[in-house]
């Protein structure tokens, strides 16, 4: 392995992560309704644990309400259970065809709770590129003590690879920071 592919593969790893973490922060209630909210919610499909947005469509009514509608009519009662039992504090509704979830508005204190959250996500998704800089480091290493680079490559590939890292973890404090503007906006 090249040190030009060594710095190509964390590259894309790193962009890897920082997507992970956009994912992570669309399931984060906001003061808005969003479908995403959702996604990490479990149904019992006759047995086996499936995400809602597979056994049902999930739309936005308004600014503050999900409705869910299930692809079959014996699924709103599971639906609704496991909206219900999930951690993100909501109330579901059936009225027979759909379930409404409706999205209370959110109190300054969870407002600050949430954005602890986001942090702490943030600060993983760093840890993460910075795991990732020292297994970079860790193959130019390597390939020093090969004898296939000199130190003067291996000095400029470490330089390299230290730009690439700031670049991302610069890119995790612009999404923590987007995100936390969205939550405190009311």
């Amino acid at each position: 392995m090249t040190v030009a592919e060594i710095i190509s593969q964390t590259t894309h790893k790193m962009s890897r992560t920082i997507e992970s973490l956009r994912e992570d922060f669309i399931g984060i209630r906001t003061g808005r309704a969003s479908t995403g909210l959702l996604d990490h919610v479990m149904v019992d499909y006759y047995g086996s644990p499936t995400p809602i947005n597979q056994v049902s469509q999930v739309t936005v009514g308004d600014a503050r309400t999900l409705i869910v509608q299930p692809w079959e009519k014996g699924m709103l009662a599971p639906i609704e259970k496991a909206i219900r039992n999930s951690d993100l504090g909501l109330n579901p509704a059936s009225n027979g065809e759909t379930v409404r979830v409706p999205l209370p508005p959110l109190t300054e204190e969870r407002r600050r709770e949430l954005t602890k959250v986001v942090k702490g996500m943030g600060e993983d998704g760093k840890v993460a590129i910075r795991n990732l800089r020292r297994d970079a480091n860790t193959h130019v290493d390597r390939l020093m003590k090969d004898k296939e680079i000199s130190e003067d490559d291996q000095r400029r590939a470490e330089t390299e690879i230290q730009k690439v890292t700031d670049k991302y973890i610069a890119e995790v404090d612009k999404a923590v920071a987007e995100k936390e503007k969205e939550i405190m906006t009311v």
